[in-house]
């Protein structure tokens, strides 16, 4: 079985958080969850999953239908044309490693775009930030309207909208009003999306207007996580967002190519192939 990583015979000892992101995960993957195949799948009695079904809907994680559930993420995706066709699995590896990298009590930027979205995605699903005793869990800045929509349903999550001008290819808001929040505002860690990274350039994107607003995340914040799959690594975009020296971390998947994740390595960059 793909997502939950548990197996049936193991699955009657999970606690409650093992439960939970095992449940998540599943639902990440489709979208909708009977109790019938929660109880299979995992292994635990009809009780246990209704229960466990009751207190995700009350923490907003998802919605109940009759006999189930459903992801709760109804505003969430980008404009179709904008979005591949079908599931991206390496995307998707790339979201729950990343959105693994925040910490409890943090204050993480988002900008905007497919991945960022399916990272936010996945870092609204954790179970142990659901739980978590500290409220706030954490604090989102996004200038991603898509992803505010979807952090404002969390309990758990602060979520700062920046203002500005909205681009409608990706959700994002940019010009003087975002780059006046922004300049108030401080950040532990900005998962960044991109067109293109290398280890000569850096992180870098096509559109000049949100390469100004994502530089500004950048510098606003700590640390630099960027997010992007394969063909993007060692490929060049028109407008550059930051330098090699102010990224901490690149995840990407196993399509990267060998020579360029060298070449960022090289630069100081820690890459994380998923």
């Amino acid at each position: 079985m793909k997502g939950a990583g548990v197996a049936n015979g193991a699955a009657k000892s999970l606690d409650r958080g093992a439960r939970w992101s095992a449940l998540l995960g599943l639902l990440a993957e489709r979208g909708r969850l009977s109790v019938g195949e929660v109880v299979d799948v995992l292994g635990v009695s009809e009780a246990t999953v209704r229960r466990d079904f009751s207190d995700l809907a009350a923490q907003q994680l998802v919605t109940r239908t009759h006999g189930g559930i459903v992801a709760t993420a109804v505003a969430y995706d980008l404009p179709a044309r904008y979005k591949q066709a079908g599931a991206d699995d390496a995307k998707e590896r790339i979201a729950a490693h990343a959105a693994d990298l925040v910490r409890d009590g943090t204050v993480v930027g988002f900008n905007g775009g497919t991945t960022t979205s399916a990272v936010a995605r996945r870092l609204a699903a954790r179970s142990d930030l659901a739980m978590s005793s500290t409220r706030p869990a954490i604090t989102v800045v996004t200038n991603a309207l898509n992803i505010a929509t979807e952090m404002v349903l969390r309990p758990f999550v602060r979520c700062v909208s920046l203002g500005g001008v909205a681009r409608p290819e990706s959700y994002e808001l940019s010009g003087p009003l975002a780059t006046m929040v922004l300049n108030e505002l401080w950040l532990d860690t900005v998962v960044l999306g991109v067109d293109a990274v290398s280890g000569g350039a850096g992180a870098m994107c096509h559109h000049e207007g949100e390469a100004g607003i994502n530089a500004l995340m950048v510098e606003r914040a700590d640390r630099v996580v960027v997010v992007a799959t394969g063909a993007k690594i060692g490929a060049r975009a028109f407008a550059r967002i930051c330098l090699p020296s102010r990224i901490e971390t690149v995840v990407t998947d196993d399509t990267a190519d060998p020579a360029a994740v060298a070449d960022l390595r090289a630069a100081g960059v820690t890459v994380e192939v998923v």
